[in-house]
């Protein structure tokens, strides 16, 4: 087991960018690397762990945003991915959902997207609005719901409250 070092500094703002103690990693190589070995821990924080050591740091929301958005097929063979700001790729499936909460008070969507175990991306808002422009209406469970397919699953991007 790694030695654990307490709070090590590090803080990943709401836009993605990484400072240790309040000054900016500007060094993209250096985030990545702390990126890959970052971790969820089971009270929800965030932690970096190597095999000799392991610390907390601070998030903001989630850790990386999805940049970037691909797509292959269309309507249910579609199959969905996205290039986050680490450059890691995520294909959206049954193992990397898609989950949209609202904004406290605004009702403002926010769009994130399971990268690995407990840590998500958040889209970006432009990434967001290609997101909704491949969705269409499906009917579920007597609600009709706005979504798309991606890897053989529907996964729903908002309720759609159409009047009589």
């Amino acid at each position: 087991m790694p030695e654990y070092c307490g709070d090590l500094g590090i803080r990943i703002d709401r836009q993605g960018r990484w400072f240790y103690h309040g000054s900016p990693i500007n060094r993209k190589e250096m985030v990545c690397l702390f990126a890959s070995v970052l971790y969820r821990s089971k009270d929800g924080g965030y932690l970096l762990i190597t095999p000799g050591e392991m610390g907390r740091i601070e998030v903001d929301d989630v850790p990386f945003l999805a940049v970037e958005m691909f797509t292959c097929g269309a309507g249910r063979d579609m199959v969905v991915s996205f290039r986050t700001n680490m450059d890691e790729m995520v294909t959206v499936d049954g193992d990397h959902p898609l989950r949209i909460a609202e904004g406290e008070g605004s009702g403002e969507p926010s769009p994130y997207v399971t990268v690995r175990t407990g840590i998500e991306a958040r889209l970006t808002r432009s990434v967001y609005y290609e997101l909704v422009a491949l969705g269409w209406e499906e009917d579920r469970e007597g609600e009709t719901v706005y979504g798309l397919w991606s890897s053989g699953s529907f996964f729903p991007l908002g309720r759609l409250d159409l009047p009589d």
